[in-house]
């Protein structure tokens, strides 16, 4: 919505399901809307944030030395939004590279990252044993468009993209967020405020009928009455499903409901 609001003040807006997407593309930062520019150039302005970023609020107030060590860092976790995955992964990952790298220095530069708000950690919740789970947590963007200024636009990386801005707004809206765990299976997120909790599932399609009993499945197997969602940008007939509601990720976005 504050994206939206922005926009307004220096464009023509066109509806929420194509500016959804454009913010997807493009981010939200507010220096590449002010004009209308194409997506290079975009991602030229995002990279320069980021570069400003990296230098000013990491490397030099840390005094890091290993500046190829902590981009490598970056490009992984950038590379993998929306997977778990833990410091033992990135280590054994630059370690095929020939790079060695302890895990606690690693965590170490996820933690500033986070702290130069970059990342944002997402750990993961046992919803049968009810615990929060110390192990192969989520890392999410700060925007969509970090991700494209320093690894390049991909088609493939958009459905990542759309659960990172479900994160942000759960976030931004004062909820505790976390990944699910259910047996084997994964509930994108539970969202936690006070007295209310929300789970959510989020897909950028639905194509195939055992892809919907997967996405549904996951969350009929929840046995509470707490509200559940699944969150999509394709077609879909009815909001209901079996109790579950059924949303484009754009109204959902907008709602005032949860």
């Amino acid at each position: 919505s504050e994206y939206l609001t922005f926009r307004k003040e220096y464009t023509d807006v066109l509806d929420s399901h194509t500016e959804l997407a454009n913010y997807v593309r493009l981010g939200g930062f507010p220096a590449v809307h002010l004009q209308k520019y194409t997506p290079d150039e975009v991602y030229t302005i995002v990279k320069d944030i980021y570069n400003s970023t990296i230098f000013t609020d990491i490397v030099r107030r840390n005094q890091i030395r290993k500046i190829d060590q902590l981009e490598r860092i970056v490009k992984f976790a950038f590379d993998n939004v929306g997977r778990t995955f833990s410091a033992a992964s990135i280590s054994k990952y630059l370690k095929s590279e020939n790079r060695s790298i302890d895990n606690e220095t690693v965590y170490n530069y996820l933690s500033k990252l986070e702290s130069a708000y970059i990342l944002y950690r997402c750990s993961r919740f046992d919803v049968q044993g009810k615990e929060i789970l110390k192990t192969q947590e989520k890392f999410y963007l700060a925007d969509p468009a970090l991700r494209y200024s320093v690894l390049g636009y991909s088609p493939d990386s958009v459905a990542a993209m759309l659960e990172n801005v479900i994160y942000l707004e759960l976030q931004r809206r004062g909820y505790d967020v976390f990944v699910g765990k259910m047996d084997s299976a994964e509930i994108d997120f539970i969202a936690v405020r006070q007295e209310n909790k929300l789970y959510i599932q989020v897909a950028q399609e639905i194509g195939l009928p055992e892809t919907e009993k997967r996405e549904y499945g996951r969350l009929l197997d929840i046995r509470d009455n707490y509200p559940k969602y699944v969150l999509r940008t394709d077609v879909f007939a009815g909001g209901n499903y079996e109790g579950i509601k059924t949303m484009h990720i754009a109204d959902f976005l907008l709602s005032n409901e949860y």
